[in-house]
């Protein structure tokens, strides 16, 4: 089979495409044909040695994928060959095929396509997790998206306004600050041309605002922190801009306000049912159309080091998805 491979740490331009051996499933384990694949910011770190997990060499970049189970390990009872699913694998998923703990597999509504499952496991896994566990953001608060046009920035636009928040979308070009409004953003902010802590200031009318949602870091999050009211969240998603910010706590402690960090892939391995329930939610979501992934572009595998790039250079609005 076909798989693209990180076999020495280095940019998008490095990964190869070469012939593998079929996976065999082991004990609780099922082996996917992989039909969509879901990139993610992190791919672009990881394949650099630069990300908080470091595989062993060679690996496949991509942590989400969907497609039709076709081969099942000794004691999985819960799936059938034929069967539709989605699946978080870490990494691994840029390959014709790939064995994944049954675990981290959720069987897939017959209305929703497989590019659109893709893009649904990490991205709105993450923001679900982040907004409901994390933050416990309740109707009527504020919240403010960094980033709001990438992956996870659509996610959470959309799962924020269904969850009943006043949204506010921030990102750096009138082209993504529209896209957010076609996804239901109440109010957007261009943080390359405004001031970021003013202007969300005079959007709440001096009062602050209560959740913000940070996947970019660098110089924005001290001032999306100054912005925040009383009580207000601070959730740590991220660091797109490339530099992990220093935080004056003397802010936290005037604010009594949180910093709270949303290490969604841990959760996933420490807290494996409420990570299930979480997408259970949300497939609910996307076959009602309140949300609504968005693909950017599909790509196939050889295409898959383009893919990474266009998300590094952040030209990708919403989702880029390889197709096997």
């Amino acid at each position: 089979m076909k798989a693209v491979l990180c076999k020495a740490w280095g940019p998008p331009e490095t990964l190869v495409v070469e012939e593998i051996a079929e996976p065999e499933p082991g004990p609780g384990e099922v082996v996917l044909a992989v039909k969509a694949v879901g990139l993610n910011f992190f791919d672009t770190l990881i394949i650099e040695g630069k990300y908080q997990y470091k595989p062993d060499l060679p690996f496949s970049p991509g942590a989400e994928v969907a497609g039709v189970v076709s081969a099942l390990g000794r004691h999985v009872q819960e799936f059938a060959e034929g069967d539709r699913v989605m699946a978080h694998v870490f990494w691994g998923g840029c390959r014709e095929k790939v064995a994944v703990a049954a675990e981290q597999v959720v069987p897939l509504p017959s209305g929703i396509g497989f590019e659109a499952a893709a893009g649904l496991t990490v991205t709105y896994g993450t923001t679900i997790h982040a907004l409901r566990d994390r933050a416990h953001m309740k109707p009527g608060e504020t919240l403010v998206v960094l980033g709001a046009a990438g992956g996870v920035g659509q996610a959470a636009v959309e799962i924020g306004k269904v969850m009943g928040a006043r949204v506010i979308a921030c990102a750096s070009s009138e082209e993504k600050l529209a896209f957010c409004r076609r996804l239901g953003a109440d109010e957007t902010v261009n943080y390359t041309q405004q001031d970021l802590k003013l202007t969300l200031k005079e959007l709440t009318d001096g009062k602050g605002v209560d959740v913000v949602y940070d996947a970019v870091g660098g110089g924005y999050t001290e001032p999306a922190l100054r912005a925040l009211g009383w009580n207000g969240r601070l959730l740590v998603v991220g660091f797109a801009a490339g530099e992990i910010p220093r935080i004056p706590l003397n802010l936290v402690l005037l604010k009594g306000c949180q910093i709270v960090g949303v290490f969604w892939g841990e959760h996933t391995r420490r807290e494996p049912e409420r990570h299930r329930t979480n997408l259970t939610t949300l497939l609910n979501w996307c076959a009602s159309g309140k949300i609504t992934p968005h693909v950017h572009r599909t790509y196939s595998l050889e295409e898959t080091p383009a893919a990474l790039q266009a998300i590094a250079r952040r030209e990708v609005i919403g989702k880029a998805i390889v197709v096997t």
